[in-house]
């Protein structure tokens, strides 16, 4: 089963909580904070492994989530960090962040590495917050929450070579024939319904590769027929082949035939109306096939290469894998990926403007204080030890938190609330 698309879920690891421990020694009436730090989570890594070339393992497995730091220990030991969660993905995936549609990676090259969700830093234990006026605290962190998302991927054929053209025109036979690919073949349209992938190998040990890619149809470029389950491999091909049925078994023109084709790329990526193209004229066994080459000859530009061929009788085909390879040796070795804009994106950087540490609304009867500095702080935090909860009131009223709360009108025994924290208010 081929699988070009897919839909997870990712979360790197939560840090290890940080501890509170004492140092407990024989003649030490009161020894001091011992409560060492959290690891850090694992982050959730995707690596290209060239040995793949689906996404079924993502049909299957949707959620994968790193493993958590490890907890702080006495002696002011650190927790250790988790390992990595390593997902491999085969060449040529494309990482968008589902929420945004924002691409996170194209992953193209064999061992290339993207860290897709960050775990979080492990919580610091009480060895921290040791102060003069407070040398014994009471005060321990949580870890930080590792990052989650949902990321849609998408794979894109790569290949050096793309046939293209309407079903039934005899792209599958040809694969099958000059490698050893066995696609399912059949005189209906649509039979192939996936990319098929061949190695061609020629004389003097070259070679290349070859996808037989699902048959186009006019209005593709808008997800008519396979549409773009079929046009995003062609983005990967360094050169396109056009296989056109020359003999019009299906009763349409073979100029029409190529007319469409080419449209249909160049309107759903203007670029691909750049990329390399030969012609191979397909089924020349049969009658009527030569006139109609005669005529297809008279309109198809000069520079575009024309090869008469046979593929169920192997006419012209040696040929045709030649010219194929000597083409390629002209061209960039390097696959195509993303296409970027033909202009470059003109960016404008002004200072940015300084966001309030906190601000404070009213809601019906109670006071809210909008802040993700004290949110996280006290997500973090165990406020139900009496230090913690002192050294919290304390970074309230140094950031102002107080004050603006009295001039909102807040009185004694009002309730006010930060993040899942309520508690009363007391001048």
């Amino acid at each position: 089963m081929f699988v070009d698309e897919a839909k997870i879920y990712v979360k790197g690891g939560d840090g290890g909580n940080g501890i509170i421990a004492f140092r407990r020694e024989k003649y030490v009436d009161r020894g001091g904070p011992w409560g060492g730090d959290g690891g850090k989570g694992g982050d959730v890594v995707f690596v290209v492994d060239e040995g793949l070339r689906t996404l079924i393992d993502f049909k299957y497995r949707k959620h994968f989530k790193a493993p958590k730091g490890e907890n702080g220990r006495t002696k002011n030991q650190h927790g250790a960090g988790a390992e990595d969660l390593v997902v491999k993905v085969p060449p040529g995936t494309v990482l968008y962040d589902d929420d945004t549609g924002e691409m996170i990676a194209d992953m193209v090259t064999p061992g290339q590495r993207v860290v897709v969700a960050r775990g979080g830093r492990g919580g610091r234990g009480n060895v921290r917050f040791a102060t003069p006026k407070n040398p014994a605290p009471y005060i321990a962190e949580k870890g930080e929450p590792g990052e989650e998302r949902y990321i849609r991927m998408e794979l894109k054929v790569i290949a050096d070579v793309g046939l293209v053209g309407y079903p039934s025109v005899g792209k599958s036979t040809l694969i099958s024939v000059v490698s050893g690919a066995r696609p399912k073949i059949a005189s209906y349209p649509f039979t192939t319904l996936s990319p098929n992938l061949g190695v061609v190998e020629i004389e003097e040990g070259r070679g290349f590769v070859m996808a037989d890619l699902p048959g186009l149809i006019e209005g593709a470029h808008e997800g008519v027929g396979l549409g773009h389950q079929f046009l995003r491999h062609v983005e990967r091909t360094r050169l396109i082949l056009h296989v056109i049925d020359m003999a019009a078994v299906e009763g349409r023109d073979p100029y029409q035939d190529y007319l469409v084709i080419k449209e249909e790329l160049r309107r759903y990526n203007p670029r691909l109306a750049e990329r390399p193209q030969m012609i191979a004229a397909n089924k020349m066994d049969l009658p009527e096939a030569e006139e109609n080459l005669a005529r297809f000859k008279e309109k198809i530009p000069p520079e575009i290469p024309v090869y008469p061929i046979s593929a169920a009788t192997r006419q012209g085909i040696k040929e045709l894998i030649f010219a194929i390879a000597e083409r390629l040796e002209t061209l960039p070795a390097e696959t195509p990926v993303e296409e970027k804009k033909e202009e470059p994106e003109r960016r404008i950087y002004r200072a940015k403007e300084e966001e309030p540490a906190f601000t404070v609304q009213r809601e019906n009867e109670m006071f809210v204080v909008v802040s993700p500095r004290l949110e996280q702080m006290v997500s973090r935090l165990d406020l139900s030890f009496e230090d913690a909860a002192e050294r919290f009131a304390f970074i309230l009223r140094r950031m102002g938190v107080d004050d603006a709360l009295r001039e909102m009108g807040a009185k004694d025994g009002d309730s006010v609330r930060i993040g899942e924290l309520i508690f009363e208010f007391i001048d």
